[in-house]
């Protein structure tokens, strides 16, 4: 069954289609889900709950762009709603925040350790992380997604990118001593 009749199978609440939906795109929505998470558990829960989402809003998608791409939006916001109403933001006024510069030598970080730091930055800082850095958002649509101003999301990129920096280097440095 193609894309667009499975879409079709979906729109009239077809479980074996939504089934097949899941199967099809579950692998492809559970690491953003994980993103956005503070564990693995509650990425297991966002990933089902932006499934029931998907299914429910389905009927609002009108084939225009990316099927994946929309799946990929509701995931983003179904995860960043259940954040929200969990979580008191707390606003930031340093507008004036220098970001700081990262050079990173690809032999001596791993892709792995550089996404396991991101995912123990403080919730706050790795959701607008995530959303500018790895999602390619502007601060005004994370403004908007977060419920939060646009100097709040600067200041909250600049400050994960400084604790980002700092682990990175702590990193190079025990592992500089350990070679020695």
């Amino acid at each position: 069954m193609g894309i667009n009749q499975l879409i079709k199978k979906c729109k009239q609440q077809d479980i074996k289609a939504q089934e097949q939906l899941y199967r099809l795109y579950a692998h492809k929505l559970f690491p953003l889900c994980l993103k956005y998470s503070a564990s693995y558990q509650q990425a297991e829960d966002n990933l089902q709950d932006a499934f029931l989402m998907i299914f429910k809003k389905i009927p609002q998608y009108k084939h225009k762009g990316s099927f994946e791409g929309w799946m990929k939006r509701v995931a983003i916001n179904t995860a960043l709603q259940k954040f929200r109403k969990q979580t008191v933001f707390e606003i930031i006024n340093d507008d004036h925040l220098k970001e700081p510069e990262i050079e990173i030598d690809e032999d001596t970080v791993s892709v792995d350790y550089l996404l396991e730091i991101i995912q123990q930055l403080p919730d706050r800082y790795r959701q607008v992380f995530n959303l500018y850095v790895l999602d390619g958002f502007s601060h005004k649509e994370i403004a908007e997604i977060m419920n939060i101003s646009t100097g709040t999301s600067k200041s909250n990129l600049a400050r994960a990118r400084v604790i980002l920096k700092e682990k990175i280097e702590k990193g190079l440095n025990k592992s500089s001593a350990r070679s020695i």
